[in-house]
């Protein structure tokens, strides 16, 4: 049997992200739900695009060493139509702001990226 690198795969992750955020939305007030909507906000289109946008969202997480969020952006990252090469660009720049402590973080980062890529093969 092959070792595991993730406890979850991308589309469980996914899910109980979903499942996750309908119980905050359940519970959420008033100053949750504008941070949740202002998060939305912030990556949609405007003076730069959304897939500039999810490269920033991907590096600052990278650098913040929050794997949830590195998943997330590069979720999206690919739905915006990022390419294999301005991904590892977007984490070279990572590496460098964030030095060596971002290494096993970029380490998922790219094995997600992975994951993703053959996900949309099939």
């Amino acid at each position: 049997m092959e070792p595991k690198l993730f406890d979850k795969s991308v589309q469980e992750w996914q899910a109980e992200r979903e499942t996750l955020n309908d119980k905050v939305m359940d519970l959420a007030g008033l100053e949750i739900k504008r941070f949740f909507s202002l998060d939305s906000q912030t990556y949609r289109p405007g003076a730069l695009d959304a897939k500039t946008k999810e490269l920033l969202g991907l590096v600052a997480s990278l650098v913040l060493r929050c794997d949830d969020c590195i998943l997330y952006h590069a979720i999206r990252a690919k739905e915006e139509g990022v390419s294999n090469d301005e991904y590892r660009e977007a984490l070279g720049v990572g590496l460098i702001v964030g030095g060596s402590i971002v290494i096993p973080h970029l380490r998922r980062a790219v094995a997600r990226w992975e994951e993703l890529s053959e996900a949309e093969r099939r």
